[in-house]
């Protein structure tokens, strides 16, 4: 009997790894044919051939270093951080109050805030343009900061984390003296920052590829935001078929978040983690 639930397990293990590896393979196929596409010449991809390149070229990324690209790329890193820096900065707070702090209408704010998630994002982009524009932002990074600064998913996981969180250490650190936002910023952020580090890998991810609104509110060149730039380069080379341009650009655009994903990893949690890592 023994032997046989061996066997079995054995079997569904084999089974198991096998449609794991298949689907890995599956998923990285068109990232490894992407990575391989930019070292070709524009040549050998209008022609065929197969799928390691025959003469391996980096004139794909001398092309879009050439172009206006560094200039996107700067742009995108300084909204994305700027955004994501503010996003932890509100968002915790804002999830730590709906936690912890008692306040009259607390109840009702929270669960409007909540009713606001199921409303599509494309409902509120014309009204979005109209408030952005009686500011005179149009065309100005600050319109994305604006309307990107505040996430309510990531204050709704923040409050959940800091509802599991002990309430005895903050017991305990106003015992000690400490204020309430002394005991926030000394005692209850430092044993967060798992769940901070995860909103902050998902906030600048979701920020670094957002097309919509930088299509919105952006319209010059030298303002554009990744996204839009490559956007404009795929267009640019589209007829010439220039598709290591294009490939070149895209696979670049990839180091940020995995920079980012390496500083934040050993923090690193998923979203719906409720463990408090209290030290």
């Amino acid at each position: 009997m023994g032997d046989h639930m061996k066997k079995n397990n054995i079997t569904l293990r084999i089974i198991v790894y096998t449609i794991l590896i298949a689907y890995s393979l599956l998923t990285l196929l068109p990232f490894g044919w992407s990575v391989l596409t930019s070292f070709k010449t524009t040549a050998e991809i209008a022609g065929g051939g197969t799928i390691f390149p025959e003469t391996w070229s980096l004139g794909g990324y001398k092309t879009i270093f050439e172009s206006q690209y560094p200039t996107w790329v700067l742009n995108s890193v300084i909204v994305s951080l700027v955004v994501t820096i503010l996003n932890l900065i509100f968002n915790t707070m804002a999830g730590y109050a709906f936690a912890r702090i008692q306040f009259k209408g607390r109840t009702l704010v929270y669960s409007a805030m909540l009713m606001l998630i199921m409303v599509p994002t494309q409902v509120t982009m014309i009204p979005s343009y109209i408030v952005i524009s009686d500011l005179g932002l149009v065309n100005t990074h600050m319109s994305l900061v604006l309307t990107t600064m505040i996430n309510i998913a990531y204050i709704f996981m923040m409050r959940q984390f800091f509802i599991n969180f002990p309430r005895d250490v903050e017991e305990a650190a106003a015992v000690d003296g400490l204020s309430k936002i002394g005991t926030f910023f000394r005692i209850v952020i430092p044993n967060a920052l798992p769940a901070i580090a995860t909103q902050a890998i998902f906030v600048f991810m979701a920020i670094w590829n957002e097309f919509m609104k930088p299509l919105l509110f952006i319209t010059s060149p030298d303002k554009y935001m990744l996204t839009q730039g490559l956007n404009a380069l795929s267009k640019q080379f589209m007829n010439a078929t220039a598709w290591d341009v294009i490939m070149a650009g895209a696979i670049f655009s990839i180091i940020p978040i995995f920079i980012i994903y390496i500083i934040l990893n050993k923090y690193f949690i998923q979203s719906n983690d409720k463990t408090t890592g209290v030290k």
